[in-house]
């Protein structure tokens, strides 16, 4: 949804109330200003951190506030003062090593009560791990997990634990896959950088000629289940890094005592953006909304101005002291010029980089299911759906505050892979109609909760649907105005860093090079905050800087990395990276 003026006014009131946050304001920054190019994760995180040291700071926003996390409603479906269904790009998922964005959302004040947004944060009650054909899994997920030992022996155990909760394999298969995740956690940052980041995970889980149940059940639904890459083509880098943080979050290390699994408790937009955005107009932010940022314009070898167009295609200039560019990055590849790229040659790479889908879609339901966890995972999905059914976590009444009274839950999807053929068409979903996709998604979640005579998803229990409206139909399927970055074989080289060889331009986005090294809430969050340091740099400013938190490197694991760092060196292998 826009920010509406309601929106806007009530951070003035926000102002007095808000508790002293962040870094210092910097009187040197006073009159400064920054032109802050995109509303997403990345460009509002450098926004907050720097109107709280002092700058001057506008950011400018081509459709609404929050990017690709913002809540979408469903236009037209509230009656008698309620709300219009709200919808998602995606439901927001708050992994225990998150940090980044849990410290913005904790210096976020939400009206009335003296907390913050982060207090909208609830912990998941459990997932269900749905199969086709066989058993379901129900997994407890630990509210405040004991940190257990991640001595390689100890983390193997834990490891083969986890992995035969999941899947049915032979022993030869646990192992094997156990294995190769302790060869990467073992790895040192030389190894992994160098040698990961250029080997697919598929090759680096040896998933050729294994059983269908080892590729899908873990090799494919742990790429794009969990971080909406493809096995075959995401780099081994980015994906072992992803689940290792998420096996130590779950064995109690790496999260502060938080849960490892959390999520909102009510609609994106209600529960964090609205009163963000809010709080950072009353600190003095500017936003301009509507405004689509086409070119920059350079002199004497810096960002002299940007030219923004609004609805009507009317052009304007921006000008600023400093530019911070914040747009995703199939925008990005448009907007630097032959005389930008000239002159930070470095970002050509962004050209190279790589995009695919993952987009939501909610099923408005007349009823509650019978389902009791929060989060369900459908492992033999062709297109690798996993939901959240809303009322196990929201606080709101449904019926009472969205649409015309009908619906009284959402079950919100995400689909992950758009070139797989479903169940109904045989075809993938980017070639199917909308009214198509939400068949075959329906189809395919009620095949695999209905697989076993029971009936936990009934027909009639849903009342109406929407998509993304990111995702368009045109006369050859459809398209979708709001890709993902996908980190690739060897895309990191291609990747930019916050600072550039342009002195005030700066760069943020999930594309950014950062600690997280993935298309997430918190990598973008991280890479505003490398861009204001980098800012704060160039600036000579006296602001202290932001603090940026990485991922957690368990001490246990140092001198096993240590070993591996001087194996590389010399050429050798991982010590447990045995052949065959």
């Amino acid at each position: 949804m826009n920010l509406s003026r309601r929106t806007l006014l009530r951070g003035t009131a926000l102002t007095g109330a808000a508790v002293a946050l962040g870094g210092t304001a910097n009187a040197a920054a006073a009159g400064q200003r920054v032109a802050v190019l995109g509303g997403g994760m990345a460009g509002l995180a450098a926004a907050h951190e720097l109107v709280e040291r002092g700058f001057d700071v506008t950011v400018y926003e081509s459709t609404a506030l929050g990017g690709k996390a913002r809540s979408v409603a469903k236009p037209g479906t509230g009656t008698l003062g309620r709300a219009d269904l709200p919808g998602e790009h995606g439901f927001r998922f708050f992994p225990g090593f998150y940090h980044n964005v849990p410290d913005t959302m904790s210096r976020i004040p939400l009206p009335g009560n003296g907390n913050s947004v982060s207090d909208n944060l609830v912990s998941l009650n459990g997932a269900l791990v749905s199969r086709t054909g066989r058993a379901d899994i129900e997994l407890a997920i630990p509210t405040n997990p004991i940190a257990r030992p991640l001595d390689p022996a100890s983390l193997r155990d834990s490891l083969i634990g986890l992995v035969q909760q999941l899947a049915a394999l032979p022993v030869t298969e646990v192992l094997l896959f156990v294995d190769r995740l302790l060869v990467f956690m073992t790895s040192s940052d030389a190894r992994r950088a160098g040698q990961w980041e250029n080997v697919s995970f598929w090759d680096f889980m040896r998933a050729e000629n294994r059983s269908t149940e080892y590729q899908v059940a873990l090799v494919r639904f742990m790429t794009r289940g969990l971080v909406a890459l493809k096995e075959r083509v995401a780099n081994t880098r980015t994906v072992g890094s992803m689940l290792e943080a998420f096996v130590f979050s779950f064995l109690g290390r790496g999260t502060d005592g938080q849960s490892p699994a959390r999520m909102l408790n009510g609609p994106t937009s209600e529960t964090w953006i609205d009163p963000w955005a809010a709080y950072l107009t009353g600190k003095g932010v500017r936003f301009r909304i509507g405004q689509t940022v086409r070119s920059l314009g350079l002199s004497g070898g810096r960002i002299a101005s940007a030219t923004v167009t609004d609805a009507s295609g009317s052009a304007s200039q921006v000008t600023a002291d400093w530019f911070i560019c914040a747009v995703p990055v199939e925008r990005a590849q448009g907007l630097l010029s032959a005389d930008v790229l000239a002159r930070a040659p470095e970002l050509r790479g962004i050209g190279k980089l790589q995009t695919d889908w993952m987009s939501g879609v909610q099923f408005y339901l007349r009823e509650t299911p019978s389902i009791q966890a929060g989060t369900q995972l459908f492992l033999d999905t062709p297109w690798e759906i996993t939901s959240v059914l809303d009322s196990t976590l929201w606080d709101r009444n449904i019926p009472a505050q969205y649409g015309d009274g009908v619906t009284r839950d959402i079950l919100s999807l995400d689909v992950s892979d758009w070139d797989t053929p479903g169940i109904l068409y045989g075809k993938p979903a980017r070639e199917c109609t909308i009214e198509q996709v939400y068949a075959e998604c329906w189809a395919q979640v009620r095949a695999s909760l209905n697989d076993t005579g029971r009936d936990l998803l009934p027909d009639g229990i849903r009342y109406t649907q929407f998509l993304d409206p990111a995702i368009r139909e045109t006369g050859s399927g459809l398209v979708n105005d709001t890709p993902l970055f996908i980190n690739t074989v060897g895309s990191y080289r291609n990747r930019p860093e916050s600072a550039t060889s342009i002195p005030n331009l700066f760069m943020a986005g999930d594309y950014v090079r950062t600690d997280l090294n993935l298309a997430t809430m918190e990598g973008a969050n991280e890479s505003g905050r490398q861009a204001v340091n980098a800012l704060l740099d160039a600036a000579s400013s006296t602001s202290g800087r932001v603090r940026i938190r990485t991922l957690h490197q368990p001490p246990e694991l140092v001198p096993a990395k240590a070993v591996d760092a001087a194996r590389y060196a010399v050429g050798l292998p991982n010590v447990l990276d045995l052949p065959g």
